[in-house]
């Protein structure tokens, strides 16, 4: 049982080097970015953005419960920080190391969605195209039809597909450690029923980007893992990020611990390891703060898909699911800053971590990262984004 009333060193600045019954499977993926409410009092004080997120980290962990809490800033010009705060490990106190490795969830849909981009610039396939093209006769089920779900609306949740995520089983417990294979996650999801008709609403689905993941596979004949190495990670000069291969439980850089409580207000117990395939093309990825901040930076930057392709990633619907304001394009949310424009990224829950990205049209970027899957307060969600508002506003 982790001590709760240990205390928490303030939060250290460094310069960057070289489903649940108790926690569910929807709240890992399919709330990845579930952020509501005012942002917190600190955010209106006059400060520099870095004492913004210093004094922001200090409250996700003394406040917010949180056991650590990590962030990378990075400047227009590639000027790059790290800050930490809480402790690795419940039971040693172990320092948080900076710009740990932590599992980024969701974040991944933006790495999967960045691929059929350049597949499509690539002219391999069409935004346009019927799902059925590149995957004939799998997408059946009730009022589920792959001859009219396009592969736009996959990146975009508006298929109206039926989410895996909400009918998997505990996976805080002996399931965490059980391999899942795409299809039989498909499977799963067809069994239900289809949320509407497809292009007539919004809605987030992780189904949709296990989808994603099996027409790169069809088109390109690789693994997606490949792909994504391949075509992102190493493109954007990703050194400590990477896609976890079957049975690779563990984290294999410097990573602080992670954590769930079976519910509010129970106990923290240590779920860091754990077989994260079930998440695949649309949660498995592991990597650090300040590697999310250059791979959206370099993202949003062109750095990665071609113009015509990006104007296609910015091209949002309402997703106001999320929270007031937000809008989904193909693999990104954007969301409006409190001092004016929009922030891009994404965000990602998976048993012990969540993660916040953002990132200015002018190239300036910031991640959080929390030990925790759910709040252990209700204010710690929108804590985490009122730093990534305020240190973007400064």
């Amino acid at each position: 049982m982790p001590d709760r009333s240990r205390r928490h060193p303030r939060a250290r600045a460094s310069s960057p080097a070289g489903p649940r019954r108790g926690i569910t499977a929807v709240a890992v993926l399919a709330a990845a970015l579930t952020v509501t409410g005012t942002l917190p009092a600190y955010a209106a004080q006059p400060q520099g953005s870095g004492e913004v997120v210093r004094q922001g980290l200090d409250r996700l962990v003394h406040e917010d419960r949180y056991p650590a809490a990590l962030a990378a800033t990075r400047a227009a010009d590639g000027r790059a920080r790290n800050y930490t705060a809480g402790v690795a490990d419940l039971k040693t106190g172990a320092k948080v190391p900076a710009d740990g490795q932590v599992r980024a969830g969701s974040n991944t849909k933006t790495f999967t969605a960045t691929v059929v981009l350049q597949l499509v610039g690539e002219g391999k396939v069409a935004l346009g195209a019927p799902v059925e093209r590149y995957l004939p006769g799998l997408v059946r089920g009730k009022g589920i039809d792959g001859r009219r779900i396009t592969v736009r609306q996959l990146l975009q949740h508006t298929s109206g597909l039926p989410d895996y995520a909400d009918h998997l089983s505990d996976l805080t417990g002996k399931d965490r450690h059980t391999y899942v294979q795409p299809r039989t996650l498909l499977d799963l999801a067809l069994a239900h029923k289809a949320r509407f008709a497809p292009g007539t609403n919004w809605s987030y689905s992780n189904t949709n980007y296990l989808l994603a993941g099996l027409i790169i596979e069809k088109v390109t004949g690789r693994p997606l893992a490949e792909e994504i190495t391949h075509r992102v990670i190493e493109r954007a000069g990703l050194h400590h990020t990477y896609f976890p291969g079957p049975g690779d439980e563990r984290i294999r850089g410097a990573h602080p611990e992670g954590y769930v409580a079976a519910k509010p207000g129970a106990p923290l117990e240590n779920i860091t390891e754990l077989d994260p395939s079930w998440g695949w093309a649309a949660g498995q990825l592991i990597s650090t703060p300040g590697d999310l901040n250059r791979f959206f930076a370099a993202l949003l930057g062109g750095r990665l898909l071609k113009p015509v392709q990006l104007a296609q990633m910015r091209t949002t619907v309402p997703a106001g699911a999320l929270w007031p304001g937000a809008r989904y394009g193909l693999g990104v949310v954007s969301t409006p800053l409190s001092c004016g424009g929009r922030m891009w990224g994404h965000g990602g829950d998976i048993p012990g971590y969540q993660t916040r990205t953002g990132v200015t049209d002018g190239g300036r970027a910031v991640t959080v990262a929390v030990t925790a899957d759910g709040a252990p307060t209700a204010r710690g969600p929108a804590d985490v984004r009122g730093i990534l508002d305020t240190a973007l506003c400064r």
